[in-house]
């Protein structure tokens, strides 16, 4: 998996490739406001309006205008006549597993934090996710509730190293959730990804991504 490439919603490709990673930053936002009246579906852009901070609404408008604006160039599919829809849970069945594309098996995970967004579009299932790095406090809460090897990892680093330490094992533990389609219903003890060299985990492989300053970022894709 390359680098994710910052998209330009002005310019975008016209047949991402796959696998493929896209980095939205809030410069995207105007073009997003712009074509969101007629990109998004109705429940998106009431999703959009119930946020509390107009930014926040913005944020999410301008993600799913750029995830449908993937989607469909990679489908060769109008960005507005993209069908999302939900795949079956894989622990109870139920409507809320993995995101999809109705009537495709192309796969792809969508993670935002603040106004920044990252999409993976993949043949395989695939999850990404971006956080900024906590603050000291906020790390330490974190930190408690992860597998005991990470706990112990994290107790031997440096105080000022260990924010940076424990969001790299939240993205990674975050990005295989979202690819199992389960999201942080899985315990966070459950798995060991470490922040060190991204461990292999059973039919999934773990990839650390480059980020904005501040943010940590990675993919999880599903192996052959």
């Amino acid at each position: 998996m390359d680098e994710p490439r910052v998209l330009d919603l002005r310019h975008p490709p016209r047949t991402p490739p796959l696998p493929s990673c896209w980095l939205v930053t809030p410069d995207a936002q105007s073009i997003g406001e712009l074509l969101a009246p007629r990109t998004l579906d109705a429940a998106e852009q009431r999703t959009a309006a119930a946020f509390h901070s107009e930014q926040e609404g913005l944020g999410y408008m301008t993600a799913h205008v750029a995830l449908r604006t993937l989607l469909g160039a990679a489908l060769g599919r109008a960005p507005e006549a993209i069908r999302l829809v939900r795949r079956p849970c894989p622990d109870c069945g139920g409507p809320h597993g993995r995101p999809a594309v109705g009537g495709s098996a192309l796969h792809f995970s969508l993670a935002r934090t603040g106004g920044l967004a990252l999409i993976a579009l993949a043949a395989r299932p695939v999850g990404v996710d971006i956080e900024r790095v906590p603050d000291p406090d906020t790390a330490e809460r974190l930190a408690s509730e992860l597998h005991p090897r990470e706990r112990h990892e994290l107790a031997a680093l440096p105080a000022g190293s260990r924010p940076g330490a424990v969001a790299r094992i939240w993205v990674r533990k975050e990005a295989h959730s979202k690819g199992l389609g389960i999201g942080l219903a899985r315990p966070l003890d459950l798995d060991y990804v470490g922040a060190g060299p991204p461990p292999r985990l059973a039919e999934w492989q773990l990839h650390d991504l480059a980020a904005p300053a501040g943010h940590r970022a990675a993919l999880a894709s599903a192996t052959p």
